[in-house]
């Protein structure tokens, strides 16, 4: 069996494997802690259609040179994707702070090697384009990207929100510095 994996840039026809991606993600993360009519409208057609709308600008015309979005694929197929830039919280300087804003793998697709491959690829991007150190928002219960993240040497950094999705979902910042 080949085992061809490998991190690339994402490419417009991708923009629809990246949306049932990160929707499958979602569904698996948020399953035990949204209602199920939030869930369903994560699912829906209306939100595919503003997923497809917002990755299809990411690949065609990013907002800066230092935003990026990649995939990992898997025999040619889209197993995941990380999408960072320059970071965008008030308390973070963008110029050498960066921030992942989504880092998704398909749940069928999991401990394989794409969350590395993929957090590998984002951190050299990141030095090339003179970051300094990275964050990522994540849930504060215990979850799959969390403990990834951690099990990587990322430590919280006190930064605390919260979304509103139908309930209150705590959300924690883990940060990490990164250097050549």
């Amino acid at each position: 069996m080949s085992t061809r994996r490998f991190v690339r840039s994402a490419r417009v026809e991708d923009v629809e494997a990246i949306v049932d991606v990160q929707v499958a993600a979602w569904l698996e993360t948020y399953r035990e802690l949204l209602p199920e009519a939030v869930l369903a409208e994560l699912s829906g057609a209306e939100a595919r259609a503003a997923f497809v709308a917002r990755w299809r600008a990411a690949v065609e015309s990013p907002p800066t040179s230092r935003h990026r979005l990649l995939v990992a694929t898997d025999e040619g197929a889209v197993a995941g994707f990380a999408a960072f830039g320059p970071a965008q919280d008030a308390d973070r300087w963008p110029g050498t702070d960066a921030e992942i804003y989504a880092l998704h793998v398909a749940p069928d697709r999991v401990r394989r090697g794409h969350g590395s491959r993929l957090l590998h690829a984002v951190v050299d991007h990141l030095l090339d384009d003179g970051f300094q150190a990275v964050y990522v928002w994540t849930l504060e219960q215990q979850n799959a990207l969390r403990t990834f993240v951690e099990q990587a040497g990322w430590a919280a950094d006190g930064a605390r929100r919260e979304l509103d999705m139908g309930t209150v979902v705590p959300m924690v910042r883990l940060h990490a510095a990164i250097s050549r």
